[in-house]
Formats: structure tokens, C-alpha cells, sequence
């Protein structure tokens, strides 16, 4: 598995953030129980950028004002063609397993939830998504993530092959 993660610099980009899911934690002391929050955010510029981040606080907006610090630090670029992914791709993190496959111009994104997010802050219109196993929002946004980072368009498997792109369609 060679993943190629491309690191992206935040400045002059336009990055647009969602909320996947915020979760609230309790903590009991001797004094009681406190409370906090963890949220998870994926942030993109929706033109094949995207980031993912976590933040903890003891408020909500806090929590997901650090998400967000934290996704612009995560940003990497994902092959984006005509709106949709270059091919089929399989990925697992933790009890989630996530298939991605391309769809043609039209379709839309038929996709659910933290995946829906991620798809659409890369900044992809037209795709198949299924998620199997495991919902969780922490380990659907990573399974996803991983799918993402382990797309290769065509440019990237003729340089690493050492060919010409013609020769990678034609076999």
C-alpha cells in the first residue's frame, strides 16, 4: 500500500467547514461529573482539498473552533476528474469499511452522513458510496479519508510506471 499525501499550505485557499458530529463526554471526580465535548469537522475548499480535524473543550463552540484549527493542519489533495473519483476504491479504518465508486455526471452524491461530508467538502459532485460495518462518525470520516488518500489518477500511475499516459489506457 504506497499512499501519496500531497500536504497542502492554508494560505490563500477558501476552505469551507462541516460539523459531522459533536459528542458530549462525562468525566466523574470526586467533586461529580464534568462534562466536555468532542467534535469532529472536515474542512475543504471543494475543489479536491480536504482536511479532517478533532477538538475538545468544555464548550461546543470551542470544541469545534479547535476541530477546525486542527482539520486546516490534516489538509492533503485528492484527485478530483469531471466531478466524480478515477476509479473504484476499498478502504477500512477501525470497525468501518467504506466503498467508493464513480458515478457518472448527474447522479449526485449517494452517500450518507460523515461520509456525505467528506465527499462534498473534497468537492465531488457525482459518486457511489456505501459504508459497511461500523457508523461511527470518528471512524467513518477516517475509513473515508483513507479511500481518498489511496486514489492515483492517471498522471500519477504513468509516472510511476515510467510510461507515457497513452500507454496506461491503452495497456
Amino acid at each position: 500500500m504506497t499512499t501519496n499525501i500531497k500536504k497542502v499550505k492554508t494560505s490563500d485557499l477558501e476552505l469551507k467547514d462541516r460539523l459531522v458530529a459533536i459528542n458530549r463526554v462525562t468525566k466523574v471526580t470526586k467533586g461529580g461529573r464534568t462534562f466536555s465535548f468532542s467534535a469532529i469537522v472536515v474542512v475543504g475548499n471543494e475543489n479536491g482539498i480536504v482536511g479532517w480535524g478533532l477538538g475538545k473543550a468544555s464548550e461546543v463552540t470551542t470544541a469545534v473552533s479547535k476541530g477546525i484549527e486542527a482539520a486546516k493542519k490534516n489538509l492533503v489533495k485528492i484527485p478530483v476528474i469531471n466531478g466524480t473519483i478515477p476509479h473504484e476504491q476499498i478502504a477500512k479504518f477501525g470497525g468501518a469499511n467504506v466503498l467508493l465508486k464513480p458515478a457518472r455526471s448527474g447522479t449526485g452524491v449517494k452517500a450518507g452522513g460523515a461520509m456525505r461530508a467528506v465527499l462534498e467538502s473534497v468537492g465531488i459532485h457525482d459518486i457511489l458510496a456505501k459504508s459497511k460495518g461500523s457508523s461511527n462518525p470518528h471512524n467513518l470520516v477516517k475509513a473515508t479519508m483513507v479511500a481518498l488518500l489511496e486514489l492515483r489518477d492517471a498522471y500519477t500511475v504513468a509516472r510511476h510506471r515510467g510510461i507515457s499516459i497513452e500507454k496506461v489506457f491503452k495497456g
